[in-house]
Formats: structure tokens, C-alpha cells, sequence
């Protein structure tokens, strides 16, 4: 029997960023998994990954989260709806994936992590913009309907090279540098001012439209 996943290595058609914010959203609500296919990110290796056209699949989430050891259910309930949206258009401290490009990115966009507001939240402030612009011409997305979607997630990282995966992904040849990069740019951000105004306080809490 072909497994699931196979819809996400062989798609048929992938989703932009301006087709899933726009009013005829095609995301489902349900429970699913996502993988992200990217046309370029700079020092990201992509031998062995899977490939659509010139884009490479380097990132797999879900929605919800899986639950706890205990198998109560996830705290959240939010399903890929919000959880594809909230990478395209929310900022660093909402999306695991928007903080790891932002990273990545940091010198090829001119942007940098920065403490904001009160000084709790880290996001990449007003390049939180530039990062979405960037996504609207690098950054697809296909998913599908799952109600475990946890299980999927760890078969497909044991099936294909996902190199901005980070948990359960430690045999990545990618996985040090990638675990080193993060913290290393949270580390600057706590050693420079924090960042304060209405704008930036805005921007925080709410989105960033496309």
C-alpha cells in the first residue's frame, strides 16, 4: 500500500504564499501534515532531497502538535489552516520555520533577530516584511489530511533528507550547524537594545499581511 506521504514527495501542484493568505484559501482546517519546498536558501545543503522542478523539499510540520506522553490530547487544536498561515504571515516568535529562515537569511536579506516590546518576544522587526516578501518568490507549501499526523511526521523524516527538521532529525549531517545558528543570532539579539514603539508592538500581535 502506498503510504501517505507519497503525496508529499510526488505533488501534483504546490501552494504560494499569496494562494494561501488570499480570501479563496484552499488550506483545510483539518488535523494534516505540510512539507515546505524552497527554491533557494543559501548555505542549506540539498543533496538527497526530494526535488519539484528547481525547488527542493527542506521542511515538514503538522497540525496540532502530537500529543504528550501521557497521550493527552495537544494543547492546541489548531489545524493546518492556521498553522500554514501562521508561516507565512505571523513573524519569528509565532513560526519555528520563519525564525530558522531568518537565520539563514539574515545577511542575504539585511535582517537580524531583535528582542521587541517588552523584550520577551524575539522577531526579525520590520524585516519581518522583507522575510515574507522573500517567501512569496521562494517559499510552497503542500499538505494533506491526516488525523495523526505525528506519525506521518516521523516517517518521512526517516524517509528523506529534511534539513531544516530539527527535532527527531539529530542524524541530519545539516543538524549541528542548524542548532548552532539559532541560538547564536537569539544570542546577539539579547545583547542589543530592545526595540519599542506602536509599530513594532503591532506587529508583534498581530500579522503581516502579504
Amino acid at each position: 500500500m502506498t503510504s501517505p506521504t507519497a503525496q508529499l514527495l510526488k505533488p501534483d501542484r504546490l501552494w504560494s504564499r499569496q494562494e494561501v493568505l488570499s480570501e479563496r484559501c484552499p488550506v483545510p482546517r483539518e488535523p494534516g501534515i505540510y512539507a515546505w519546498y524552497f527554491r533557494n536558501v543559501p548555505s542549506v545543503p540539498t543533496e538527497g532531497c526530494v526535488t519539484y522542478g528547481e525547488m527542493a523539499l527542506l521542511y515538514a510540520g503538522i497540525a496540532p502538535m502530537a500529543p504528550t506522553r501521557n497521550w493527552r490530547p495537544p494543547s492546541s487544536r489548531r489545524g493546518l489552516f492556521h498553522r500554514i498561515r501562521d508561516h507565512f504571515q505571523r513573524n519569528a516568535d509565532c513560526s519555528t520555520l520563519r525564525l530558522t529562515l531568518g537565520c539563514l537569511l539574515s545577511q542575504t536579506l539585511s535582517i537580524s533577530l531583535r528582542r521587541v516590546g517588552s523584550g520577551r518576544q524575539l522577531t526579525f522587526a520590520s524585516g519581518e516584511h522583507v522575510l515574507s516578501e522573500w517567501m512569496d518568490l521562494n517559499a510552497f507549501v503542500i499538505w494533506i489530511v491526516h488525523p495523526e499526523p505525528w506519525a506521518l511526521e516521523d516517517e518521512l523524516i526517516r524517509m528523506v533528507s529534511l534539513p531544516l527538521n530539527l527535532d527527531r532529525n539529530g542524524a541530519h549531517p545539516f543538524h549541528a550547524a542548524l542548532s548552532a545558528i539559532r541560538p547564536d543570532a537569539k544570542e546577539r539579539a539579547r545583547c542589543l537594545p530592545v526595540l519599542r514603539g506602536p509599530e513594532l508592538v503591532k506587529e508583534v500581535a498581530g500579522v503581516i499581511l502579504p
